[in-house]
């Protein structure tokens, strides 16, 4: 057919010539080498999750999915394609007024054409009694 295809291309090795690299004793990747039972990064790997507070996730979880929802009417559009709205409830719980709550929200509500304030009442409501999401906490030590 063409040219480049009748050039020719380095050998290839053989299959008896192979390439091992052999570290330095305590040198390499975590988790080179076969897999122990007594291997520390195994065992932690299953508790970090644990640590985490499942039903304040749940909760939170569930407002985002129910905020998705809301924002798919008031826009009109499904998530795809629906404006950039930053809606972040842990900035939502530092603030301490419900008047203050509501004027953040309705700045990132800007561009909506369609009345929100029942989605800001509905949602402050919703937040009302949450915690905000904090780094997991060491129980147990």
């Amino acid at each position: 057919m063409s040219a480049a295809s009748t050039e020719t291309s380095a050998p290839l090795p053989t299959a008896g010539s192979r390439v091992f690299f052999q570290g330095a004793p305590g040198v390499g990747c975590v988790g080179s080498g076969p897999i122990t039972g007594d291997d520390p990064v195994q065992k932690k790997q299953g508790k970090v999750t644990v640590k985490y507070d499942r039903k304040e996730l749940r909760k939170r979880l569930v407002l985002e999915e129910w905020i998705i929802e809301q924002l798919s009417e008031l826009y009109d559009c499904e998530e795809e394609e629906m404006p950039e709205v930053e809606i972040d409830i842990d900035d939502l719980l530092e603030v301490n007024s419900d008047d203050e709550r509501a004027s953040k929200l309705q700045e990132s509500l800007i561009d909506c054409y369609k009345p929100t304030e029942v989605f800001v009442r509905e949602l402050l409501g919703r937040i009302r009694g949450m915690r905000k999401l904090s780094a997991p906490t060491k129980k147990g030590l």
